[in-house]
Order: structure tokens, then sequence, then C-alpha cells
């Protein structure tokens, strides 16, 4: 059975998320504010992380600085719509990512589950492996041309593979429909925004948990479209 720590000043919530998990038949433990969370983490042998950004005491933020010192434990932030540039430099400094409230019970135990499957999975992935790109839970094989993500294998279109390929290469950049033409079909531009958007959406639709939410293939809106760097895994491997 693996452990999770709910993390959250609102009991309610943590009520609330602990019934949702287990369900799922996962071990829970409970913190109200930063200092108890890292009280918890070294007492217990703690799996996942659900952490609240705004807490009293130690907030979200400061305690996953505490955290990634020297624990590599998956976390997940909490975080209301206005706590947006917390959400990213939750990310920056070490979250592997976050849900806002109000939350979906089922997006959230997608996400726990992704996330423990990638864990569990990650020291089997050879990553030695000079043509392997990795991005967050996304892994890149590109001698066997496999996409997997948090573990599970994504089955990708020649066009599709190379298209997601190129964008992870240049994780943080924003590429136009008219690079990304260029780049991957390796020809001179013609008009072919339709053929780029859906091609992308289709890649959309089979990484991301939520494609109208992506974590990974964001739409940059008037420019073009970019993957995100994320923090865990952002090293390019392919020298």
């Amino acid at each position: 059975m693996q452990n999770i720590l709910i993390v959250d000043d609102d009991k309610e919530i943590v009520k609330a998320i602990e019934i949702y998990l287990e369900r799922k038949k996962y071990q829970i433990f409970k913190a109200y504010d930063g200092i108890e969370a890292l009280e918890q983490i070294k007492q217990n042998d703690i799996n996942l992380i659900i952490l609240d950004i705004m807490m009293p005491n130690k907030d979200g933020i400061e305690t996953l600085k505490e955290i990634r010192k020297d624990k590599n434990i998956p976390v997940i932030l909490l975080s209301a719509k206005s706590e947006d540039i917390d959400k990213i430099h939750g990310l920056n400094i070490g979250a592997d990512d976050y849900i806002t409230k109000p939350f979906n019970p089922a997006e959230l135990i997608a996400r726990v589950n992704a996330l423990l499957r990638r864990y569990t999975n990650f020291e089997t992935e050879e990553t030695n492996n000079k043509n392997i790109i990795k991005n967050g839970g996304l892994i890149i094989n590109d001698d066997l041309k496999k996409v997997t993500i948090d573990g599970k294998e994504i089955k990708l279109t020649p066009t599709e593979y190379n298209i997601l390929k190129f964008l992870t290469e240049n994780k943080g950049k924003v590429y136009s429909i008219e690079d990304i033409y260029q780049k991957v079909w390796k020809d001179d531009y013609f008009a072919s925004d339709n053929v780029i958007a859906v091609h992308i959406r289709h890649i959309r639709e089979k990484i991301e948990i939520n494609p109208k939410e992506p974590r990974y293939l964001k739409v940059i809106w008037g420019v073009g479209y970019k993957v995100e760097c994320l923090w865990k895994n952002q090293q390019y491997l392919k020298q």
C-alpha cells in the first residue's frame, strides 16, 4: 500500500481528498500546515504529497523548498485560480504537478495514479541511453520511436511523433506553425495552418490527462506552440 500525505489548512478539503483516495486503497497521512507536513515526512515513508499553497505558519512554497533539499517525493500542488504566479513558482522549484480548486475528484485521482506510476517505473528506464528525451513524465525513446507518459506507452502516428519530438527537444521555446512545418516536413511552408493544428490537437488528446488544460503541449495564442519545460528530468540527454 502506498502512502499519501495530504497538506491543507482546510480540514474539509483534507477529509474529502482522504475519502476519494482511501477508496483507491491508499494509506493517508494528514497535516494542516507546512510545519506538520515536514514532521510527517520525517516520521513516515511518504510516497506522494498533495500540498496546498496558501497555509498558515509555513505555506506550501516554503514547505516545498524544504522538501526538495533532500527528498525526491512527488508533489502535487493544490491552488486557487488566483494563485497562478505561486503555482508557476512551485513548478520551477520542484513541484511535479498542480491541480486547481475546486477540482474534479476523478482528475485528482488520475494525476495521483500517473505520478505514482511514473516514480515506480522511473528506475527501470534506460537513463543512460543517449537517444532518450525526458521532460516531466514524458519520455521519448528515439531508438525505438516510443513515447511514454508517466510510464504508459502512447501510440502516435509518424507525423505526430516527429512534431512532439521536435518541440520536446526544444522545450520552453515557442515555434510558429511555419517553423514547425519547415522543421518537421523539411520543406517550404505553404499555408498549412489547419494541418499543424489538427496534429497538435491529436497529440494533446493522447498525451494530456485533460487536453483542455494541457500540461505539456501549450498554445501561445497568435504566436505558435511549445512544450512546457517541466522540473522533473528537464535535461535533454541526447548529446
